[in-house]
């Protein structure tokens, strides 16, 4: 027979559930899948301070949250973000696929409330947390709090979103536990976005052969004295201004005086300094596309935006900058009407290229910058070229870390298998630094893979240094326009899937940095395609063991 405590009457069935009903309400479980960081960091906002109003507070990676724990929970909030093209985060993943499986449970004693952070320049904007908040409310949970949807510019909407969860909590979580008790703590400069460093320029060299295509600079920010800390598989974010030439441009379009007064988020500035420093001009969104279809009366807008063909939306947003939509497409607005129309200009994250221990004081970046011809006319990417074309030595720019706790070295005499090609060589790099000064005997391997060998082998010398000195154990490479066929490197791991397997058996952790829409996908075939071969399973066999490396932390992405 079941009691509270010694000495207790003893409670039947039905008042030893109510009972648990109410330890379960008085709790709040706060659940993400973030992909940068940003999501984890509004949930862990959110249980702070849940906790200090007296609850108790359970905040979970989504990737460490047990799916089947759901149905015994009584009050869940979700902060998730989407990835790319409509996809949940790396951490989220496995998590998605069983919500959305018919082996998720009725959820009748549950309540949800759903954050969901995306990117409107994609035409799937918040669709995994839109997809959440369905599921769960089909599988009988009840919402408590709407869905909230935010896009890049989201730390608004994400505190007024905690701010109403916290205010709810006395009504859905019942009677909180004691009062907080507050402390006085030292607590340490923290670098984020509304409080960056201003971070020196060390260097600015570019490292792609003279006949490249491409212009890709490693950089070399001062840290000394900051106590900004970072790890090996970090990001580091970057506060930009856009290209001024761009600028000069759009202003030139719209026929705008560029000393023209406006309000950005209340704030009275010239239209020149919100089209360089606070709004985002070079990749639209669907905002502002659905905001210059109105203002000029499109009929040919409206209609790619009415007709429900997600892939002629999504082709055109990626194929057009904001300059080429006001040129094709003209309208007779204001310059306040313009700016109303753009979103917030966004922190870019690069993967992090050193390691602390190697390079103390300094972080060190591999970017590639974003230059091209399109409609008869150059175009710029707003990050890359402010990195590359206007940063020298001495100069400063503002930036924060990302940690990535999703793509970590595993222990030191473990094998890993590093897949980079392009930039996605950067936190190999570190890996590599880092591992030489743990004295790490594990062996390591590189595959790397870009356009041409004498232009592009991104920190050639420095690789071939480490193979020599036994650092780097293996290295395979994918060059594609140096023969008639190209080569990437999903196919030199089909040719070397034997020995992969075998590294594989051994405990090796993979990883996989670079271009999401295509390589990432490509890769993971590729090791399906390894993994069935190899150990002779069926593809269904492949995708669970594949699916398994993943939630053992062996097979770690960090795509974009």
């Amino acid at each position: 027979m079941n009691t509270i405590a010694s000495g207790a009457l003893p409670l039947d069935d039905n008042e030893i559930g109510r009972f648990n009903t109410a330890v379960a309400a008085s709790q709040l479980t706060v659940l993400y899948g973030s992909q940068t960081g940003n999501g984890e960091a509004v949930a862990e906002d959110l249980g702070r301070r849940a906790a200090e109003q007296g609850y108790a507070v359970t905040s979970q990676s989504l990737a460490d949250f047990k799916p089947a724990r759901l149905k015994r929970e009584a009050l869940v909030t979700f902060v998730v973000s989407t990835h790319g093209e409509g996809d949940p985060p790396d951490d989220a993943e496995l998590f998605h696929e069983f919500l959305m499986s018919d082996q998720a449970p009725a959820l009748t004693g549950l309540r949800y409330s759903v954050l969901a952070l995306g990117d409107s320049s994609y035409v799937n904007f918040c669709r995994t947390g839109r997809e959440f908040d369905a599921r769960l409310a089909a599988l009988g949970a009840e919402r408590f709090e709407p869905l909230i949807e935010c896009d890049l510019d989201y730390e608004d909407m994400a505190a007024g979103w905690s701010t109403r969860i916290l205010a709810r909590l006395p009504e859905v979580a019942g009677a909180a536990g004691a009062a907080p008790r507050l402390h006085a703590v030292e607590t340490a400069c923290v670098y984020d976005r509304k409080n960056p460093y201003l971070a020196p320029v060390l260097l600015n060299q570019k490292i792609t052969g003279r006949h490249s295509t491409k212009d890709v600079r490693h950089i070399e920010l001062s840290l000394e004295d900051s106590g900004l800390p970072y790890e090996p598989g970090d990001s580091l974010a970057v506060i930009v201004e856009n290209p001024p030439q761009l600028v000069d441009e759009i202003i030139a379009a719209l026929s705008f005086q560029p000393e023209a007064s406006v309000t950005v988020q209340g704030e009275a500035m010239t239209l020149r300094e919100a089209l360089s420093s606070r709004l985002e001009v070079t990749a639209p969104n669907l905002g502002f596309l659905r905001a210059w279809s109105t203002l000029g009366r499109s009929n040919e807008l409206g209609a790619l935006l009415d007709d429900g063909g997600q892939h002629a939306l999504s082709t055109f947003l990626e194929r057009h900058q904001i300059i080429d939509i006001v040129r094709r497409y003209p309208a007779a607005v204001s310059a306040q009407e313009f700016t109303d129309s753009l979103r917030k200009l966004s922190p870019r994250s690069y993967s992090i290229a050193s390691s602390p221990n190697a390079n103390p004081g300094e972080v060190h970046l591999t970017v590639a910058a974003v230059r091209y011809e399109a409609f008869g006319t150059p175009h710029w990417g707003a990050a890359s070229t402010h990195l590359a074309d206007r940063l020298g030595a001495g100069d400063r720019v503002a930036v924060y870390p990302e940690p990535n706790k999703r793509f970590r070295l595993p222990e030191a005499d473990q094998p890993i298998v590093m897949i980079g090609p392009g930039t996605g060589i950067a936190p190999f790099r570190a890996f590599i630094e880092e591992r030489i000064e743990q004295g790490a005997p594990g062996r390591n391997w590189l595959f790397f893979g870009d356009r041409n060998r004498d232009s592009d082998f991104l920190y050639q010398l420095e690789w071939q240094r480490y193979l020599k000195q036994g650092h780097l154990h293996r290295i395979d490479v994918a060059f594609s326009r140096d023969q008639r066929r190209k080569c990437y490197v999903q196919h030199r791991l089909a040719e070397r899937a034997a020995d992969l397997y075998r590294w594989i058996r051994d405990g090796a952790v993979i990883y996989v940095c670079g271009d999401a829409k295509k390589m990432a996908s490509d890769v993971h075939e590729a090791l399906l395609d390894v993994l069935q071969s190899q150990a002779r399973l069926t593809r269904d066999a492949a995708a669970e063991r594949l699916r398994e490396l993943r939630r053992d932390g062996r097979y770690q992405r960090d795509v974009y």
